[in-house]
């Protein structure tokens, strides 16, 4: 079936975890995607390991398992962009590309000429997106950053972990690299509205994207509680600040997350736990006098959940219409019914000779569905074949490029 973003071409000259996140949303759904990266090197993921890829024989290659998440479906090739026959290479392949994504300090591709600017010129179509850490604009914006700075300047951490009046309470960052995935699903929407925003007028455009502003946009109704109370949120640990009982709670054999978010689902709770009678209590009949009286709630439920393990509650639960769900460990989550009915384990080619298993993407569509092809690619394994095909150099070309380092 046809894919929805065949039609596209994509120059991903990023690397780490943004902007390869987006540029694999985009090989996820059909663009030809070329990754662009050094000589010898590649991206600085491949060595962000253990774990490796193991070959066909079982012994460990340079390639991470961090680079293989966010770098399936493309091509890679090898470009040495601080020289001008290498810059040269990249503004031939800009103007056969309808997307470039890029994630240097501002003013890096500058001074190379493959700024947004110089690029659009020979390309006026060119949807461009800048991945930065602080933006292309503001007083920090030649400031590097990483993820999780972001997490605590952004105001996550602020909102995640334990109170301090609690045991090992303290700022905690999120078990993932938050700020990096929502950065790159950001820049993925942008990129696309640009895209549809040069369909209707032919025109191109910059996007700037920033690991600050998206981590500040997480905030969402946080921010808004603190806009229109005038009080900062502190940290609660796994509780909700507006909604009882929404929080973790410990069982006989694991934990259960109970999202109780209104009073019908309470009165269903309060009948699954044999305990009818606080449904209609005063003091937790209604939303707001369960936040009121969250702690004398809370004590009363701990004791009767304690009596069973996560998976009996689960199916308690379900059953009685209360919203649940358990807390599994990562092997957990691929062994449930549900996920493994979704596919979202899958396993790719990979050019070493194995097949590599992966998280699948989400994404579902009925007339062009997401086509996973092939796992991330060995460092500049594509380098001859599209110097040749696309830009037209010959044997002897690419050989003294090689012999000079720049490819």
């Amino acid at each position: 079936m046809k894919k929805a973003l065949e039609h596209l071409r994509v120059l991903d000259l990023s690397r780490i975890f943004a902007g390869p996140w987006s540029t694999q949303n985009l090989a996820d759904l059909g663009a030809h995607v070329i990754k662009v990266e050094r000589p010898g090197r590649g991206d600085d993921t491949r060595a962000w390991g253990p774990p490796f890829l193991k070959d066909s024989a079982g012994e460990p290659t340079t390639d991470s398992s961090y680079f293989m998440a966010v770098n399936r479906g493309k091509q890679s090739i090898t470009v040495d962009i601080a020289t001008p026959e290498g810059q040269e290479i990249i503004k031939s392949l800009a103007k056969t590309v309808d997307i470039v994504v890029e994630n240097y300090k501002v003013g890096t591709l500058k001074r190379y000429g493959l700024d947004y600017e110089s690029l659009s010129q020979i390309n006026p179509a060119l949807v461009y997106c800048s991945i930065t850490g602080f933006g292309q604009t503001g007083p920090y914006a030649e400031l590097p950053g990483y993820d999780f700075v972001f997490q605590g300047m952004g105001g996550l951490m602020s909102l995640t972990g334990k109170p301090d009046s609690e045991p090992g309470g303290e700022p905690m960052k999120f078990g993932l690299a938050i700020s990096d995935l929502t950065t790159g699903m950001y820049a993925t929407i942008a990129i696309l509205a640009a895209i549809e925003h040069r369909h209707l007028s032919g025109q191109g455009q910059h996007i700037d994207m920033s690991l600050l502003d998206c981590s500040v946009s997480l905030t969402s109704y946080m921010s808004m509680n603190y806009f229109l109370s005038g009080k900062v949120p502190q940290r609660m640990g796994n509780v909700h600040t507006n909604i009882v009982p929404y929080q973790v709670f410990r069982c006989k054999e694991g934990n259960i997350i109970l999202a109780v978010g209104n009073d019908t689902q309470f009165r269903d709770l309060c009948t699954a736990l044999g305990m009818p009678e606080l449904a209609t209590d005063d003091r937790f009949a209604r939303s707001f006098d369960r936040v009121k009286n969250r702690e004398t709630l809370i004590a009363l439920l701990e004791a009767p959940i304690m009596n069973r393990t996560m998976m009996e509650w689960v199916d308690i639960f379900e059953k009685n219409n209360v919203p649940c769900g358990p807390i599994y460990s990562l092997d957990q989550v691929f062994e449930d019914k549900q996920v493994k009915q979704r596919e979202m384990k899958i396993s790719l080619p990979h050019d070493v000779g194995v097949d590599v298993p992966t998280v699948a993407s989400p994404i579902r569509m009925s007339q062009t569905p997401v086509s996973l092809e092939k796992s991330a690619p060995i460092l500049g394994h594509h380098t001859q074949a599209i110097l040749q095909e696309e830009l037209g150099l010959t044997h002897e070309q690419i050989e003294g490029l090689k012999a000079r380092g720049i490819i």
